[in-house]
């Protein structure tokens, strides 16, 4: 009995071999033998099949990955559940994002001010407040007019205008008082503001009626631009475009006290790039070109209050540049945008920084101060003839690409213009 159990273990042994060396024929080298040592004494195929069946290895494996697959199943419910509920929060964030506090909406064409127009009875008395001190400013400057000609019409017209001014000191002092006391109604509120409005608009027109006349009796170069407050909406627009210029020169007067930064004298852009040619203070920052955004720092020094001359001089070769204050040389580097030529059909802004053609002012870089005498020219100009437009000189030249008169400016924002002589009226 002993000797047939043995004889038919070796048969089913020598069969699986056979199998075995049939199937690595058919499947190539993925086959593998695997050889288990048995002891001499014990049945082959009882340790062939305990082997062979590792019953209870298995069920453990199984156990642990049913038990794996369901908690990867219970951690992605949840997972959806988190999902379903931050993209709930998303939508509702989504439809109230163009609402307002109070719950109004903000209309898609209103202007952004960048927070230039103010909104509290302390911010609407300050805007009153400047808006007075620039048209006694403007007054004053009528009055030295008037005498200089002794003209009947004009003094009538400043003892008017001087009387309204006062007028209107008046009423922003009764606002001050009420505010004060903490007494007006919404309707005496709006009442006086409307008063307020209509007689500030009014003044403004008869003193810009003043200024037409007397720009009348002077000559068209013989102006400055004033940019009084920072804002988004204060600037003066080249009417023509500048041509390809694989050089230059620009030069200008400059009066300014602000801080920090004077900010943007002048910005070109064309299309594709918006600092393609800009002179620029920002902030803490020295004053810099840039040309095709390509940044040059500039050892400028003009925020104290008092007029200075400026130029800067380029070259497309080597992209070599200089830097001229009243008169003298300050400083000069290379490799600033080299054989790149400044590129024609743009858009010449005075006072803004373009971030798109034509766009994108940015109250933080606005011009705060006095602007004259602004020249382009399509080549670079000698020291001598740079000092001689910083010492007036008569003969000093005008720019070939640009020259400072007031028929090639159109003024936006309440920018105003003023007489200026260089230097007849410096600091």
């Amino acid at each position: 009995m002993q000797a047939t159990r043995m004889g038919i273990c070796w048969r089913l042994f020598l069969c699986s071999c056979l199998f075995l060396e049939s199937s690595s024929q058919d499947f190539g080298a993925q086959t593998q033998f695997i050889c288990t040592s048995v002891p001499k004494d014990m049945d082959i195929c009882a340790a062939t099949l305990q082997n062979s069946v590792p019953g209870d290895d298995l069920k453990t494996t199984v156990m642990q990955l049913r038990e794996t697959v369901l908690q990867q199943k219970e951690t992605i419910m949840n997972q959806k559940e988190t999902i379903r509920e931050l993209t709930s929060k998303l939508s509702r964030c989504e439809s109230q994002s163009g609402a307002e506090p109070g719950g109004r909406r903000k209309e898609p064409g209103s202007k952004n001010t960048m927070g230039d127009v103010s909104r509290g009875p302390a911010d609407t008395l300050a805007q009153l407040s400047q808006t007075l001190q620039s048209l006694k400013q403007r007054l004053e400057n009528l009055e030295q007019f008037s005498r200089s000609n002794n003209s009947v019409q004009a003094n009538s017209l400043k003892d008017l205008l001087q009387s309204k001014i006062d007028d209107l000191e008046k009423q922003v002092l009764s606002r001050v008082n009420n505010i004060e006391e903490g007494k007006p109604t919404l309707r005496n509120e709006t009442e006086q503001r409307g008063r307020v409005e209509s007689t500030l608009t009014s003044l403004h027109q008869r003193i810009t009626d003043l200024e037409k006349g007397q720009r009348d009796n002077r000559p068209l170069d013989k102006f400055q631009l004033t940019f009084p407050l920072r804002t988004n909406y204060m600037y003066a627009k080249v009417k023509k475009s500048l041509p390809e210029m694989y050089a230059l020169t620009v030069c200008m007067w400059l009066k300014s006290n602000a801080s920090p930064g004077v900010g943007t004298p002048f910005s070109y852009a064309v299309p594709g790039q918006a600092n393609e040619l800009v002179l620029i203070e920002w902030g803490n920052n020295a004053m810099e070109i840039l040309i095709n955004d390509k940044v040059a720092k500039l050892p400028f020094i003009i925020n104290d209050g008092k007029w200075h001359h400026i130029c800067v001089t380029w070259t497309t070769r080597d992209g070599v540049w200089e830097a001229f204050q009243d008169g003298v040389k300050r400083g000069s580097g290379e490799n600033l945008a080299p054989y790149h030529p400044i590129k024609p059909h743009g858009l010449l802004i005075l006072g803004q920084e373009q971030d798109t053609l034509g766009g994108g002012y940015d109250a933080t870089q606005a011009f705060v101060g006095d602007l004259a005498n602004f020249h382009i020219w399509d080549r670079k100009l000698s020291v001598g003839e740079i000092y001689n437009l910083a010492t007036c000189s008569s003969k000093a030249q005008v720019g070939n690409v640009f020259a400072w008169m007031e028929t090639n400016l159109d003024i936006y924002g309440g920018a105003s213009k003023w007489t200026f002589e260089a230097c007849r009226q410096l600091n």
